[in-house]
């Protein structure tokens, strides 16, 4: 705190907080899993990646939605 007022450096416009960026596709472990193919919606399991999953119906690897 250069002024010792407790304010601190300005932050930059648009910083996200948190390891992962906030609300980006693909970060926490919630959501779905998407095939990019077909577009065929399946829940996302907690601790396995969408891009380890196939899709069930034509077979392409899932992303996160």
């Amino acid at each position: 705190m250069p002024r010792g007022d407790g304010m601190g450096p300005p932050r930059e416009t648009g910083a996200r907080s948190g390891r992962l960026g906030g609300m980006r596709p693909g970060s926490g472990p919630g959501g779905n899993c998407i095939c990019p193919n077909c577009n065929t919606v399946v829940s996302h399991e907690r601790g396995v990646p969408c891009y380890n999953l196939n899709c069930p119906k034509c077979g392409a690897k899932m992303i996160k939605e």
